[in-house]
């Protein structure tokens, strides 16, 4: 039994290649079961999010599975088999265990550590076991996943620092406020990078959010998005009175925030500071605004150096993590090497067994004259020749099932031998 993973995702396919691949939640439970039907398949979890799509299988054939699942890929996509194979990757064995548990840890992300992909990982297993698609191999692979993105994040801390211009955003307002429960945003334009980081200043404890744009009804459905209020464009120096952080993120081509409105804004304030946070390019705010006193003013080049900061400490972090991964690679390699090696030991013996009565019976039909004691030496020669001479092949096929190649021993033995080895209970099995 191996392991296979197909896939693609945001290092290897633009977006309208990936959103030919994407699998809707509805689709899945069928798409489980037509790619379960392929050849030499036992056991499938599709994992399908905006930035990827992957398929993990159990296999018996590793080149007959890859090539059915290309073509059911191909055909999904309703695109040629040579059109999509180029931004396709294909891990097996070690590589296929490594590649999962790098995704489950968040180190495969697009934002290195990132913890949703976890919750994405659990929510593709159990859809995967409703469907019936799983096995024994791949229920105890993706229980190990899921274990894995766990410790990741547990022992070490590589989730724990901002990566986004959003969540450096939050960190640098929770330096100046120290706590953000209660206090109040206003977004000054409506785009996606507002947006973002609106959200992120929400989940970080934010209590009210304002969003003001030239188009009043844009600024009315963002808001609308958080639960807030939408403010006009002409009023909203007056509604700074009131807030504790604004951010700016027009497509002006000049200041629209200045010194004098700002020191306007600040007199009708008492011992309280305003955060601005000029992610604009060309910058929305001018300059000097930091000049004022209670202003604490951030451009997207701040909050760029928290986030280069904060990656090379996340890059450092991910160094403590591929030491656990590596550690569970080989305690899921030594689970399903014993697994496949006891049924090939046991189909050993057998055959071994099998030849000596067989031999045994022969021999003692042609010898008619022997005492009982001289039958139980020959009985006991028999024994002791098939016993010594099959020891040592199973001494070394134990110790190389914790190895990488014990696939590649396990096979030459069943060949060298002729072995009739069963396997279909492991296979198959659903529930350990």
């Amino acid at each position: 039994m191996f392991i296979v993973n197909i896939g693609l995702n945001h290092k290897t396919a633009p977006v309208d290649v990936r959103e030919k691949l994407s699998f809707s939640k509805h689709s899945l439970p069928d798409v489980l079961m037509r790619i379960k039907e392929i050849s030499c398949i036992h056991g499938c979890v599709v994992l399908s999010t905006c930035n990827r799509t992957e398929i993990y299988a159990a296999v018996t054939d590793i080149e007959t599975s890859i090539d059915g699942i290309k073509n059911f890929l191909a055909e999904y996509a309703k695109s040629a088999k040579n059109e999509i194979e180029n931004y396709l990757y294909s891990f097996t064995c070690t590589n296929a265990l490594r590649h999962l548990f790098h995704v489950a840890s968040g180190l495969d992300s697009m934002i290195l550590g990132e913890t949703q992909i976890l919750g994405q990982v659990r929510q593709a297993y159990q859809t995967a076991c409703k469907s019936g698609a799983t096995n024994r191999v791949i229920n105890t692979l993706f229980q190990q996943a899921i274990t894995v993105g766990k410790r990741v994040h547990t022992e070490t801390k590589i989730s724990q620092n901002a990566v986004s211009i959003g969540y450096a955003a939050v960190e640098l307002s929770k330096q100046i406020f120290s706590d953000l429960n209660g206090k109040s945003i206003l977004i000054i334009g409506a785009g996606k990078i507002s947006e973002l980081t609106a959200r992120n200043l929400l989940d970080g404890g934010v209590s009210s959010i304002a969003v003001s744009n030239r188009s009043f009804e844009r600024a009315e459905i963002l808001a609308e998005k958080f639960g807030g209020k939408a403010v006009r464009f002409n009023e909203v120096f007056k509604y700074m009175g009131n807030t504790d952080i604004v951010i700016a993120c027009t497509s002006a081509p000049h200041y629209i925030i200045r010194p004098s409105q700002v020191k306007q804004v600040m007199e009708g304030r008492t011992d309280k500071t305003l955060c601005f946070i000029d992610i604009a390019v060309p910058r929305n705010i001018a300059p000097s605004v930091n000049d004022i006193d209670g202003v604490k003013l951030y451009t997207v080049d701040n909050l760029q150096d928290i986030v280069d900061s904060n990656l090379e400490q996340r890059k450092k972090e991910a160094v403590e993590a591929e030491k656990i991964i590596e550690e569970e690679i080989q305690f899921f390699l030594k689970w399903l090497n014993e697994q496949f090696m006891v049924p090939t030991i046991i189909a050993l013996n057998k055959k071994g067994q099998d030849i000596k009565d067989k031999e045994l019976n022969k021999a003692l039909n042609k010898l008619q004259d022997l005492t009982d004691e001289q039958k139980d030496v020959v009985i006991s020669l028999a024994n002791s020749i098939v016993n010594r001479l099959l020891h040592q092949p199973i001494v070394q096929l134990k110790q190389f099932s914790s190895t990488p190649q014990s696939h590649i021993y396990n096979k030459v033995l069943q060949n060298l031998f002729d072995l009739e080895v069963q396997y279909k209970d492991i296979i198959d099995k659903q529930v350990d």
